[in-house]
């Protein structure tokens, strides 16, 4: 009865060390730079440094993101980087370039929730994206 048990635990052993294996083989998806690439990158370059391809269309040039945890004595303004993105504070009229993507992302989770037709929390997903793409710009600063 033990050796059964410990070829049980065995065979396991093996099966979970292969799906780690294979989990580990898979590429991970890294959403916050997914949201960089589709929404940021056109003004702001793939490496977030300002150097985008339409940033030169822009009356100011887009900021390098990567230098606002530097420039802001080592610490990233994650509040005041949410509210822009969120359009918190911003006016609705004026001179801005950047889009108000909280309610960019509003607009297109209140279309999938009209086709899903169930409970949607698309405040909820606004924010998962926002804080998701907050996360990325963390990553990508200068140290």
């Amino acid at each position: 009865m033990v050796k059964k048990q410990v070829n049980k635990v065995g065979v396991i052993a093996v099966g979970l060390s292969l799906c780690s294996g294979l989990a580990l083989a898979q590429p991970s998806n890294d959403l916050g730079k997914i949201e960089f690439v589709n929404n940021c990158a056109a003004c702001h370059g793939v490496d977030g440094k300002g150097n985008g391809v339409m940033g030169n269309l822009l009356r100011r040039s887009p900021p390098d993101l990567t230098t606002l945890a530097k420039n802001n004595n080592g610490v990233l303004p994650m509040n005041r980087l949410y509210e822009v993105m969120e359009g918190a504070g911003v006016p609705s009229h004026g001179v801005r370039d950047m889009p108000i993507w909280g309610k960019e992302y509003l607009v297109e989770e209140s279309q999938r929730l009209r086709e899903a037709r169930g409970a949607y929390d698309a405040p909820a997903v606004v924010r998962a994206r926002i804080l998701t793409l907050l996360e990325y710009i963390s990553r990508i600063q200068v140290r």
